[in-house]
């Protein structure tokens, strides 16, 4: 099954519940949750204290991508019952497969993130064990940015190593998703879809995340 997962960085924060409650209600399947340190990426966004907020007031399960250095000291602090993924940067991690195996020990699905110049080949020893790799068509740091078109072809050799090695992890895809390229990125072995200002930004968030969800159902 395709999801979607709109990204609460786009989301208005004195409504962050009601906007959560709005894309719950279109259909939406996973609520991401970009944290930013100001040091990997050049912006600041929430902690784990945020994303708790939400806990129970949201049947969706939370998707975390860390944005930030050292990621380890702070993974324990994202896991909650409703966190399925925990994803951080292969360009952040001094050793990947450490960090990957701490967040499967913690019950979580391990998801490793490429930004948009880095290549697939430094997971060559890694895919057996992640359970998402994220692939992103912008660079890290802001929202509403516009998608780099690179990230598809991108998107597709990811699925074609998948399929060839046999292996089950999910491709999710961040940055420039709107419902005028959804198609192509389903087509191209997305399985995830994250998607900020093009739903939050909407003047009808539940029929913008419905939108997204009937062209995931016909793949």
């Amino acid at each position: 099954m395709k999801r979607l997962a709109p990204s609460i960085l786009s989301a208005d924060f004195s409504r962050l519940g009601e906007h959560v409650a709005e894309i719950e209600k279109g259909g939406a399947h996973l609520v991401h949750v970009d944290v930013m340190d100001g040091h990997f990426v050049p912006n600041i966004s929430f902690g784990a204290t945020i994303m708790k907020s939400l806990a129970g007031k949201t049947s969706m399960p939370f998707d975390v991508h860390l944005m930030i250095e050292t990621p380890d000291k702070y993974i324990p602090e994202f896991v909650t019952p409703q966190t399925e993924f925990i994803t951080v940067h292969q360009e952040a991690c001094t050793h990947l497969h450490r960090t990957v195996q701490l967040i499967k020990s913690l019950g979580v699905k391990a998801g490793v993130a490429l930004n948009p110049a880095t290549s697939l080949s430094t997971l060559d020893y890694i895919l057996e064990d992640v359970d998402m790799v994220l692939i992103m068509s912008v660079n890290p740091g802001f929202g509403g940015q516009k998608f780099i078109p690179g990230a598809l072809e991108k998107i597709r050799e990811l699925a074609m190593i998948r399929e060839e090695l046999g292996l089950n992890f999910e491709i999710e895809v961040d940055g420039g998703a709107c419902l005028d390229n959804a198609a192509d990125l389903i087509e191209a072995g997305v399985d995830i879809m994250v998607a900020g200002s093009a739903v939050f930004g909407a003047p009808d968030i539940p029929k913008r995340a419905a939108d997204f969800v009937e062209i995931f159902s016909r793949y």
